[in-house]
């Protein structure tokens, strides 16, 4: 599909040599040609006028006029009455990314994980929230700023962790970021800065993100395993680590919440340690069967960095999150942040505290756990009808959940077989820090997907689910 440029007539870059022995007409034929050939304009784009060329060039109208009927006599251009003057098919050359890239095949169910339900984005109340920050923003807001972000964003996000997390949230220790990766990235720096040289995080976890973000900053990442009651404070212990990444909430992938004598244990050894708790608060707001989990920043601020985002509550699009720091640590995080990128946009970050404030936000989220909840019952219903006995986990927050397979059957085996039904699944392997460690289970994302889809993915790939061919 062709790009259209607004505008009466787009601006194209060309020069012409007036020292050259080359007719001026010459030259321009040439610098068109070769930006269609090279695909700098692509089949369908729309050049300037005549006439504007002519006077961005300062050449004559009639002169650039010639031109145009040259290339489009060679079959270079076309010209319809009424319409501008466009890059013909057959000579325009597309990048060999473009020319080879293939649609991948439509899935009847893509029950990829950490997706939040994307077509449910609550469009008009962002449109809202921009608006009206957009009318109230005062003119100095619109310098770099403050390195922690909106003062107005923190103080609403201070007032809403506190009200709905049950965090000790401080806005003078809230530092806005650029989601989860960047929040991340930014802890660990500071601890490195610290003298921490060992991070521990969750086994099954995120392996990759951890170990990435922990090399980036010089340290060394170590698997913990993670049981029924969540991460093994016991074996966190053995590591020597100064640093650990923990999902406690909701843990990932697994779905088990730390228990509340993990939870101490865990507060102990990072007091004991002089350790810090790098929290990752990723989707504790939907829940369904249990009771309300409070941030595990509440019970320990001092020795916990909470990060959140709402990447799965509204979008990972907008890129907006946060770090709720100790004190001790703010000052050098903010510096980190601010070397990183000056700060995270503003009038986003003021969208969202319009959208906090005003409880159009609450209400977002009322409205996503119910159809969450009817996603979790779809999926739970298909299972019984197409595997039925499969042993199924971690439903009761957030929006995946994870099938234990049968013996011998291997995870990629499923995921493999299954695409050739147009399902998407996916394997607890990749969140393993030994990918052939452990029993073979499948993750299966509902955020993303309808009912409908729930029930036909399921319907299609449920035997291979149960160890049926």
């Amino acid at each position: 599909m062709p790009l259209e440029w607004a505008g009466s007539s787009p601006e194209l870059l060309l020069a012409v040599d007036r020292t050259s022995r080359e007719p001026l007409r010459a030259q321009l034929e040439h610098g068109l040609r070769a930006a269609i050939r090279t695909g700098r304009l692509r089949v369908g784009e729309r050049l300037p006028s005549s006439r504007e060329m002519a006077r961005t060039l300062r050449l004559s109208r009639g002169l650039v006029q010639e031109c145009y009927a040259q290339l489009q006599a060679e079959g270079y251009l076309v010209t319809r009455p009424g319409s501008a003057t466009r890059v013909a098919a057959g000579n325009a050359q597309a990048p060999a990314a473009v020319r080879e890239r293939a649609a991948p095949p439509r899935l009847v169910a893509d029950f990829r994980a950490g997706v939040p339900d994307l077509g449910a984005f609550p469009v008009q109340d962002w449109i809202w929230a921009t608006r009206e920050a957009a009318r109230a923003i005062p003119s100095s807001a619109l310098d770099y700023g403050d390195p922690r972000g909106s003062a107005e964003l923190r103080e609403v996000l201070a007032g809403y962790l506190r009200r709905v997390r049950a965090a000790a949230a401080d806005p003078e220790h809230l530092v806005v970021c650029n989601g989860y990766a960047q929040g991340l990235a930014l802890a660990l720096r500071v601890l490195a800065g610290t003298g921490v040289r060992t991070v521990a995080f969750e086994d099954p976890g995120s392996p990759a993100a951890v170990r990435a973000a922990a090399a980036a900053a010089g340290l060394h990442a170590v698997p913990v395993p993670v049981d029924e009651h969540g991460l093994d404070v016991t074996a966190l212990e053995a590591t020597g680590a100064r640093a650990v990444v923990v999902t406690p909430a909701h843990q990932w992938p697994t779905g088990v919440v730390l228990a509340p004598e993990r939870r101490l244990a865990l507060a102990g050894w990072a007091r004991r340690r002089d350790a810090v708790v790098v929290e990752d608060d990723y989707d504790s707001e939907f829940r369904y069967d249990r009771e309300p989990v409070g941030a595990l920043q509440g019970l320990a601020p001092d020795r916990v960095l909470a990060i959140g985002t709402v990447s799965k509550t509204l979008a990972p699009a907008l890129r907006i999150g946060w770090v709720l720091c100790p004190p001790a640590l703010t000052g050098a995080l903010t510096g980190h942040k601010d070397l990183s990128d000056r700060g995270t946009a503003t009038l986003d970050q003021l969208a969202l505290a319009r959208l906090i404030a005003s409880g159009r936000f609450d209400r977002h989220l009322r409205r996503m756990r119910v159809r969450y909840a009817a996603r979790r019952a779809a999926l739970l219903d298909a299972l019984a009808a197409h595997a039925p006995g499969l042993p199924v986990t971690g439903l009761a927050a957030g929006f995946h959940a994870v099938a234990r397979l049968p013996a011998g059957v291997t995870e990629h085996d499923v995921v493999t077989a299954a695409r050739l039904r147009r399902v998407g699944l996916y394997g607890v392997g990749p969140c393993r820090a030994d990918p052939a460690a452990g029993p073979a289970q499948i993750v299966l994302g509902y955020g993303n997907v309808g009912e409908r889809a729930v029930a036909e993915g399921i319907a299609a790939a449920g035997g291979l689910l149960a160890g049926r061919a």
